[in-house]
């Protein structure tokens, strides 16, 4: 990593044009490491632009108040004249140009230089420089560690500790998942040592629910989970009637899946919503069953191995039922788990 390290920083020493682009709904982990990207150049004097798909949840949009940020949906035209007269672009939280939807044109035809920073599993080669990091708990906690080897930790202010902090803490679970290594709680620390509110941010982020969300998730839990025993799996399908009736705004189901997993015996936690365009999954895990192989096989999808989404075209219905099939060839390997 220490040579793709020293081209960034040959980059960031240039007189560069910066696209900083974070993947397609994007979660506290794409926010966060955009928004601390954008304030680590600002902060060495780099000409920096985050462009997002979409917009994110209310709960993550402050984040990206102060950020110059353009959103694809909403200025594709301005997007695109970015793309043309920008040199580099900094590609954050996605390994594949297929996770940024109707801009991965843009990034594939790039004329610039792309750099990918990213802990995602299985990273496709579409960047001229690749920093990747598996092990890691977080794309924040890598653009940190970045930011260190490259001795430029003096341009962590306060803003840039806010924003890596809040995709450490939700990529990590509040710092309950495996990934949460000694590393994690040591840049943890140095951010508090330079100012850092994390009970804030955390109030922001996780006691922040509207009156609908909250009778959604008691609806959600005694109507549309199913638990399955047999297979240590729960799993919930929501119908996009609920979405209406509710009026959940985007971001209003992201952690509902862990509640499932925190189920005595669960050991395979699945929810499927049905969209507009698809119905999505988010899958969770505990020890070692594989959920990125899971989506990747079945789901057209991927992410970590007890962390990860998929999609599909069929009905609500068709989809659940595909799911009960397909978990029957996964009994022994789930009922083994402890």
């Amino acid at each position: 990593m220490i040579n793709e390290l020293n081209q960034l920083k040959a980059l960031l020493e240039s007189p560069n044009r910066f696209i900083i682009l974070a993947h397609k709904s994007p979660d506290g982990d794409a926010v966060g490491s955009a928004a601390a990207f954008f304030h680590f150049l600002s902060n060495i004097s780099c000409d920096a632009q985050v462009v997002l798909p979409d917009l994110p949840s209310d709960t993550l949009l402050p984040f990206m108040a102060d950020t110059k940020c353009l959103y694809f949906t909403e200025n594709p035209g301005d997007v695109k004249t970015l793309f043309e007269e920008s040199s580099v672009l900094i590609c954050l939280d996605f390994n594949a140009s297929s996770r940024v939807g109707e801009m991965h044109s843009l990034v594939d035809g790039f004329k610039g230089v792309k750099v990918m920073i990213d802990h995602h599993p299985e990273p496709e080669p579409f960047s001229d420089i690749m920093i990747s990091d598996v092990t890691n708990s977080s794309t924040c906690q890598l653009i940190y560690e970045c930011i260190e080897l490259m001795q430029l930790t003096h341009a962590i202010d306060q803003h840039v500790a806010r924003s890596l902090y809040l995709g450490i803490m939700t990529d990590t679970g509040s710092f309950r998942f495996p990934s949460t290594t000694a590393s994690v709680h040591k840049i943890v620390a140095h951010l508090k040592e330079l100012g850092l509110q994390h009970a804030k941010i955390h109030e922001n982020i996780y006691d922040n629910s509207t009156e609908g969300r909250l009778k959604f998730m008691g609806n959600a839990f005694l109507n549309r989970m199913t638990v399955l025993p047999e297979f240590k799996t729960a799993v919930m399908a929501i119908p996009k009637s609920d979405i209406y009736k509710f009026e959940l705004k985007t971001g209003d189901t992201e952690g509902l899946v862990n509640y499932l997993l925190s189920i005595e015996g669960i050991k395979f936690a699945a929810i499927l919503i049905d969209r507009e365009e698809e119905r999505k999954w988010s899958f969770r895990s505990k020890g070692n069953f594989d959920v990125n192989i899971f989506a990747r096989t079945h789901f057209e999808g991927g992410g970590h191995a007890n962390a990860a989404g998929g999609r599909s075209s069929k009905s609500l219905d068709e989809t659940l039922n595909d799911f009960k099939t397909i978990i029957e060839n996964y009994k022994s390997q789930l009922t083994q788990l402890k």
